[in-house]
């Protein structure tokens, strides 16, 4: 690494494990923007950033002083019957709090404040001694739990339930956006760059050059055992993918059964279900927003669910065929898993807005947890699931290997 130029520098070739399939690849010295592509299951190894320390270093700076912007003045004022409320970020916590549902504010300031705010930290903390060319203290720990928690962010996808959180009540009330709106919007986009920039293996490059004063190649003893590591924990994946699957089933059931959303008006109570909220919207002429929110909370889960049952069934049987497509389609559910989270964050939002008593008032039902447990359980199974076993030969890791 030139610490001097804060960019990335790869010395001679490198052997780099493919994460996907466990294919040993030789990567080659790379140029800015070039990337290295696994040449069976083409994911992406590594991508080549000029003065990427320095851009990572700025994006995340950025995204952390819009991440403070958001949180200290008002989000959003909403305007009915004479009526007017204003709320920021730290309201819609108190006010879930409030009405008894802990677990919803929980998930609110872990997926939108904490963990983006570890994440930033972590990565200025690491980034400002490699700029020197020293190595921070505990710094592969620190790299790797920081891919661990990247998944957890939910940045983007609270931006998106908001959005349609106002188009849901605009017919309802005039909203006026305050100022950390738009800076939340800015720290979406910072952060967004920021992650786009940053790549594992030459941060793990980095770091061991700062560790040892030259980066570390995989050596073949390393291979074997990550192979071997394949072989013993097959079985546990599989289990614990399973497990997960079925888990997800079981809560999907009250989460379609029982409402989401419970809104008051006038002192009668209407409760809505998932499929409810879409029929009320498309008999509404909101298509769009329909159409997000069964995407989002209804295709997204079962399809899901689906794709992961079929890829986990297909490894257990030792299936060989058509394996870009089942890296393909596992890889689409991972990314899309946790765009189902909008409709939790569109119920939150609302029960943070229409607050006014009996007059009208919006509570979450009793679905939102489920709803959320769902969420959070496929993507656990997808992360459980290995996707290298779809390249790896039965007799690797079926029962025969148990002898």
């Amino acid at each position: 690494m030139n610490s001097a130029e804060g960019s990335y520098v790869t010395a001679g070739d490198d052997l780099e494990t493919c994460h996907e399939c466990g294919l040993v690849v030789h990567i080659p010295s790379l140029t800015e923007n070039q990337k290295a592509i696994c040449p069976r299951c083409s994911f992406v190894l590594s991508v080549c950033h000029v003065n990427a320390i320095d851009r990572i270093l700025a994006f995340a700076a950025t995204a952390l002083t819009f991440l403070t912007g958001s949180l200290l003045f008002n989000f959003l004022t909403f305007k009915a019957n004479g009526v007017e409320r204003k709320i920021d970020i730290l309201s819609s916590v108190t006010i879930l709090l409030e009405n008894g549902y802990p677990i919803l504010a929980i998930v609110l300031v872990v997926t939108i404040m904490a963990i983006p705010a570890a994440l930033l930290f972590g990565i200025i903390y690491l980034l400002i001694f490699l700029r020197k060319g020293l190595y921070p203290k505990r710094g592969h720990q620190v790299l790797e739990l920081l891919f661990q928690l990247i998944p957890w962010s939910m940045v983007e996808i609270f931006l998106i339930g908001v959005l349609v959180s106002l188009i849901k009540v605009v017919s309802l009330a005039d909203i006026e956006l305050g100022i950390s709106f738009y800076a939340y919007v800015l720290f979406s986009m910072s952060m967004i760059a920021t992650l786009l920039h940053i790549d594992k293996r030459h941060l793990f490059q980095a770091l061991d050059a700062a560790e040892t004063h030259e980066p570390t190649l995989n050596s073949a003893s390393n291979r074997k055992s990550k192979k071997t590591k394949v072989t013993i924990d097959a079985h546990i994946s599989i289990q614990q993918t399973w497990a997960l699957i079925i888990t997800s089933v079981v809560l999907y059931i009250p989460a379609n059964i029982l409402p989401i959303m419970n809104t008051r008006f006038l002192g009668q109570d209407d409760p809505s279900t998932i499929i409810g909220g879409v029929i009320l919207l498309w008999n509404h002429g909101s298509y769009p927003i329909a159409m997000v929110i069964f995407v989002a909370s209804v295709l997204v889960p079962v399809g899901k669910i689906f794709v992961l049952s079929w890829l986990n069934y297909s490894v257990q049987s030792g299936h060989e065929h058509f394996r870009n497509e089942r890296i393909t389609l596992y890889r689409m559910a991972e990314f899309v898993g946790r765009w189902s989270m909008v409709d939790v964050f569109v119920v939150i939002i609302l029960v943070s807005l229409v607050q006014m008593g009996n007059t009208m008032s919006i509570l979450p039902g009793s679905a939102t947890l489920a709803f959320s447990g769902v969420v959070v359980v496929t993507m656990l199974a997808a992360m459980s699931f290995d996707s290298r076993l779809i390249f790896n030969n039965k007799s690797d890791y079926g029962p025969q290997a148990r002898h």
